[in-house]
């Protein structure tokens, strides 16, 4: 699958967002343990933005509001 790079620094631009406020800190918490565990700081920030993009189209998609349990929930999974 192609990636569309004005979508995709988007994205990135959003997990920037969520890692220089900490919020939400379980973003900088995966960050952090991505890092630790031997990723890049930029695969950790895709790997984290894969996450924030299926939450986001699940929220457009299905018209609901944002799931933060199930976004960090998912942001846990990554390894």
């Amino acid at each position: 699958m192609k990636t569309n790079p004005i979508l995709k620094s988007l994205v990135l631009e959003v997990v920037e967002n969520q890692l220089r406020d900490n919020d939400p800190q379980e973003t900088k918490e995966t960050f952090d343990r991505l890092v630790a565990k031997g990723y890049s700081e930029q695969q950790a920030k895709e790997m984290i933005g894969n996450v924030i993009a299926e939450e986001t189209w699940e929220v457009f998609n299905q018209k609901r509001m944002f799931d933060k349990e199930k976004f960090v929930k998912n942001l846990a999974k990554l390894e």
